[in-house]
């Protein structure tokens, strides 16, 4: 195979595997601030 051809896989599934952990930890936690947010200040889940 072509070294260029590896690298831009290489690259490519990076960007996926990065992407993907960046969902998967920033959603909980955006949904657990909201949720603390609200019992301890009574702030929207909206705002």
């Amino acid at each position: 195979m072509n070294i260029g051809l590896i690298l831009l896989m290489i690259i490519g599934g990076a960007a996926g595997l990065f992407s993907t952990l960046y969902i998967l930890i920033s959603l909980p936690y955006m949904i657990i601030k909201k949720i603390y947010r609200k019992a301890r200040f009574g702030i929207s889940l909206f705002k």
